[in-house]
């Protein structure tokens, strides 16, 4: 990982990036800046268009309209290799992992592509020290495919962990967790940024979750951006509570 940014520098940004498919818009519009050290949520009903703002944020998908651009460098329509190469890294839905490779190997494949390009901090110098950071070091032999699916969610952090990143980019990585392994993934992400120095954006459908964790909300209903701040206040927003039915809300903010 290179040097800590500055803090309040801006790592990430989007200006009014659209994403549509066809006749679809699944993204309209949307700005955002995302600064060194921040922990940021991107929540949404389903089909708000998060995903595919993470995917154009991560050059999975070229937006249709707007700009991108990380660390100031314009990066519209670049390929997902040039964003990693800048220092962003992702996971998936769906972990995306080795099947066939240890789970060892794995966090190897990453430590390959980052190279020699950034230093690495202690936490991050090798695969045994990342797979003690995330908690599989007792699973480091065995084939990927032979961990829990939760374990595989680990792993993958792990695997963009080792291409040394500053900004992560987290895809509902409580999906499918226990309301125990939620809350111990949640208290990692929180010490992955404190103690690595990263940027973390971290889109969740356990909102109320993800609400205790992240200190700042940015929220997309119908591919638009309708809230951006604390989770105090975003909760407590009208067109929020709205598009939520005002159920989640109401828990939330309780």
């Amino acid at each position: 990982m290179a040097e800590r940014q500055p803090e309040g520098a801006v790592l990430l940004e989007a200006r009014a990036v659209t994403v549509r498919f066809g006749g679809l818009t699944a993204v309209d519009e949307v700005s955002a800046q995302f600064r060194a050290g921040e922990l940021v949520g991107i929540i949404g009903p389903n089909g708000a268009g998060k995903t595919t703002f993470f995917n154009a944020l991560s050059g999975v998908t070229p937006p249709t309209s707007g700009e991108l651009l990380v660390e100031g460098a314009k990066m519209t329509g670049a390929r997902p290799d040039r964003y990693a190469r800048r220092g962003v890294a992702r996971t998936f839905q769906t972990p995306r992992v080795f099947a066939e490779l240890s789970v060892a190997a794995n966090v190897d494949f990453g430590l390959q592509f980052a190279g020699r390009r950034r230093e690495a901090p202690r936490l991050l110098k090798d695969a045994a020290s990342i797979l003690d950071v995330i908690g599989l070091a007792p699973q480091a032999a065995l084939p990927a495919a032979a961990i829990t699916p939760s374990q595989q969610r680990l792993l993958e952090i792990g695997m963009a962990l080792a291409t040394r990143p500053k900004l992560l980019l987290l895809d509902e990585v409580a999906a499918g967790l226990t309301e125990s392994e939620v809350e111990s993934t949640a208290r990692l992400i929180r010490g992955l940024r404190g103690d690595l120095g990263l940027t973390v954006i971290w889109i969740e459908h356990a909102v109320t979750t993800l609400m205790r964790y992240v200190e700042r909300v940015l929220v997309l209903h119908q591919g638009r951006k309708i809230a951006d701040g604390p989770p105090a206040e975003v909760v407590r927003n009208a067109e929020v509570v709205e598009a939520y039915l005002g159920d989640e809300m109401a828990e939330v903010a309780a």
